[in-house]
């Protein structure tokens, strides 16, 4: 059992000063974080911020990704603030696994929640849904491997991590945060079909949690057919939960409806604040357009801090 209630992310309870680690990143990040923390600073939020120099040009630089030092100084923060990493000149995975991943998985940040509010093309009633995406199994742990690499019998493995502990605290997150919406439902969305393993413990967890909330009505999509209901009737949802992979997915088309991918905020929680949790924006470091962008006005996960 993992009753754990949704993460309280508000800092403007609170009149004593508030340690954030900023890692500003790549490209366009750091402008963003800026313009962030001055919003911050401006609702009358007290932050005592330190910088840390991490990214795509500070692999360049010296190799540096998250050194276990460097990651026992971010535990110490009341939160993590992160512009956009990457650059054209790392190899993909390196940063993404080295630093995010790294960063989710040490910190225990199980919980990935994207708000959504918008009125998707085509509509003209705003929506207002959120998803939870587990964030610390799935494909993304690693597991996996490659046989006779780079010959005509090459084999490439990539196995998708599953527990029912990771499981259950996701979808019970889910329901204590959809008991306190007004519509208070939940809908789960997986590929149970086909992918009949993990998706049979998705199915069975929800089904025993739900119980538990007799008050919230639930549902279950497959995720291909939660692509299209995002599109055409997005207002049908309230809360979703979803695996680290389709999560991955559906909040990036989550953004695209909702005003863009720029406008999609993202909080990695740690509910049981065993460490700080990190907060980021959905869009990139933008390398190809970093000239044509101006980020004066905040990116929303300041909002979520």
């Amino acid at each position: 059992m993992f009753r754990l209630a949704p993460y309280d992310m508000g800092l403007m309870a609170s009149t004593s000063a508030h340690r954030i680690a900023v890692i500003g990143g790549d490209g366009i990040g750091p402008e963003v974080i800026t313009q962030a923390l001055k919003v911050v600073r401006a609702a009358g939020v007290s932050l005592d911020t330190t910088d840390f120099d991490l990214g795509g040009a500070r692999y360049l630089r010296d190799g540096e990704i998250l050194s276990d030092a460097v990651l026992d100084q971010l535990r110490s923060f009341d939160a993590i603030l992160l512009g956009a990493v990457g650059t054209p000149d790392v190899p993909p995975g390196v940063i993404e696994r080295g630093l995010l991943l790294k960063m989710r998985f040490e910190l225990d940040l199980y919980i990935n929640q994207r708000p959504f509010i918008g009125t998707a093309p085509g509509h003209t009633q705003p929506h207002d849904f959120i998803c939870i995406r587990e964030n610390t199994e799935g494909p993304y742990v690693g597991e996996g491997g490659v046989l006779r690499k780079g010959t005509p019998h090459e084999v490439a493995t990539q196995g998708s991590v599953n527990t029912r502990m990771g499981v259950e605290r996701c979808i019970r997150y889910a329901f204590e945060l959809a008991a306190k919406r007004e519509r208070r439902h939940v809908t789960l969305v997986h590929k149970t079909n086909v992918l009949t393993f993990a998706g049979n413990l998705w199915e069975r967890a929800f089904n025993e949690v739900a119980a538990e909330y007799p008050q919230v009505g639930t549902a279950y999509n497959h995720a291909d057919a939660a692509c299209i209901y995002f599109v055409q009737d997005p207002h049908r949802y309230d809360v979703i939960v979803t695996d680290n992979l389709f999560g991955d997915i559906l909040t990036d088309l989550g953004g695209a409806v909702s005003g863009g991918i720029g406008l999609a905020s993202s909080a990695n929680l740690n509910p049981a604040r065993t460490g700080p949790s990190m907060f980021e924006p959905v869009h990139g470091s933008a390398p190809d357009i970093e000239e044509l962008v101006k980020p004066t006005q905040p990116q929303p996960s300041c909002r979520l801090l």
